[in-house]
């Protein structure tokens, strides 16, 4: 790991460079140093997965009115168009918007994992997504996981396109992530909130998962859990840096960066700042990323993917629903 301080930006270094006494403890840096230390110790026990174009490409940070969200990286490009859905009790079609934040992409993790893990595309959650919720030091009140399971209808609705560009032709890929699922959760006469039984992935989404998974380190997931932004760095690296040529680093500017993370941002030096301490974030759950910060941007070099072959296949994919239940809030 190789992180040079931003010379125009006195705030880029976060806790970890500041000395014990004055870090603000909080349980989120008390997870993230706590995955920091486990994954320096020791190999990966649990690990999940995302698609490589979800590692190239990312949903909206933030709530949008747009009804298509349109991301490109290198060759790859990906257009999320929001959907409909049928209410039952108003008895008509209703729009529901994209998703967003950090929220569908923990979702998406947890799906693509349960799915590999099973070898099958119908999922169940009923009991095994508050687990996960949980698991990641999220909280499980009501009114956070009616915000979960509202990010699940918008991301089930939605219809993906997939592109990748290749010189005078391009390979396109459409599709829905979930084919079906109850999406309005009924409640029970005690008010608790009810995951569906049952998710199901559309049959091409679950195949070209199948042939296009990134594994990813679970306790670096539960560590960035509460930033999407973090989770996009961690999945873009890894899926990226072990492709890398040998003595062949790659240049990132930071336009190029603002344009696939910064959308939300007016001033490239707002989101340069915010860049810089979320890769720290990152690079710390990450031990291996060979990654150079400089005024011109980002150099990439070629570095060990942060799960490597050999783990994969002896490890859950999952957190087992019974453990790894840390406390509401925490």
């Amino acid at each position: 790991m190789i992180v040079a301080r931003d010379p125009s930006d006195d705030d880029t270094f976060d806790m970890f460079n500041l000395p014990p006494a004055k870090r603000r403890i909080t349980p989120t840096v008390r997870r993230l140093v706590n995955a920091a230390d486990a994954i320096r110790s020791e190999p990966p026990e649990e690990i999940a997965f995302q698609h490589t174009v979800f590692c190239q490409t990312g949903l909206p940070y933030q709530p949008t009115d747009m009804r298509v969200w349109e991301r490109e990286q290198g060759f790859t490009s990906l257009l999320v168009e929001a959907g409909r859905a049928r209410d039952p009790k108003a008895g008509r079609w209703v729009e529901l918007p994209l998703p967003h934040g950090e929220k569908p992409r923990l979702i998406l993790m947890h799906l693509n994992s349960e799915a590999l893990r099973t070898g099958n595309p119908v999922v169940e959650v009923e009991d095994s997504m508050t687990a996960f919720v949980r698991s990641l030091g999220l909280a499980t009140h009501g009114r956070n996981l009616t915000t979960i399971k509202d990010q699940l209808s918008r991301l089930s609705a939605a219809t993906v396109r997939f592109a990748v560009s290749k010189e005078d032709y391009a390979i396109q890929f459409d599709t829905k992530i979930v084919g079906a699922f109850d999406l309005w959760f009924p409640k029970d006469e005690n008010q608790r909130i009810l995951w569906p039984s049952v998710v199901r992935l559309s049959q091409d989404y679950f195949d070209s998962l199948t042939r296009h998974a990134v594994p990813l380190d679970y306790r670096a997931i539960s560590a960035l859990a509460h930033s999407a932004l973090a989770l996009d760095v961690y999945t873009w690296l890894a899926q990226r840096l072990h492709r890398i040529p040998h003595n062949q680093p790659q240049l990132i500017t930071w336009p190029a960066l603002k344009g696939q993370f910064g959308p939300d941002y007016d001033r490239l030096r707002d989101f340069r700042r915010k860049f810089c301490k979320t890769l720290e974030a990152v690079l710390q759950v990450y031990r291996t990323a060979k990654v150079e910060v400089s005024d011109v941007g980002l150099a990439l070099r070629n570095s060990p993917p942060p799960v490597q072959k050999r783990f994969v296949q002896g490890a859950r994919m999952l957190p087992n629903p019974s453990v790894g239940s840390t406390k509401d809030g925490a």
